[in-house]
């Protein structure tokens, strides 16, 4: 029997309220409001996505609607045509032409840092040096 790669999927008709948790990755198209954790795998925001939840996951990937904080150990990667309204915290972002954004980002050496920056008081909207800036 072969091992399948494919992600988990949320199709545009499903609609979530409440908390989505996993261990693979996951592709979601639909609907959803709550939390998603996905603490060591992938998370693929679809186009037709609309979201209005805090994402956990080691990579996201946004193609569709975001309205919440998004914290990764990994990789953030907005798309053309998406649109996010929240905070971004992670190891690296990258942000296409006509991709929506606003929020800030703290790019981190990893997932423990955002508590160590919230104890540190740089999730004001002071722009202190060490990687947080405001983009409206």
């Amino acid at each position: 029997m072969a091992v399948e790669n494919t992600p988990a999927r949320i199709g545009k008709s499903v609609v979530i309220r409440g908390e989505v948790k996993g261990s693979e990755d996951l592709f979601v198209d639909g609907r959803v409001e709550g939390t998603i954790s996905l603490s060591e795998s992938r998370l693929t925001i679809g186009p037709n996505a609309v979201l209005a939840a805090d994402l956990t996951a080691r990579d996201v990937l946004v193609q569709g609607q975001v309205q919440g904080n998004i914290v990764a150990s990994g990789r953030v990667e907005l798309r053309a045509g998406c649109a996010v309204t929240g905070d971004v915290r992670a190891l690296r972002l990258a942000i296409e032409d006509n991709a929506v954004f606003r929020g800030k980002v703290d790019l981190t050496q990893g997932a423990a840092a955002p508590a160590r920056a919230t104890e540190a008081g740089l999730a004001s909207d002071a722009a202190p040096a060490g990687g947080l800036f405001k983009a409206e």
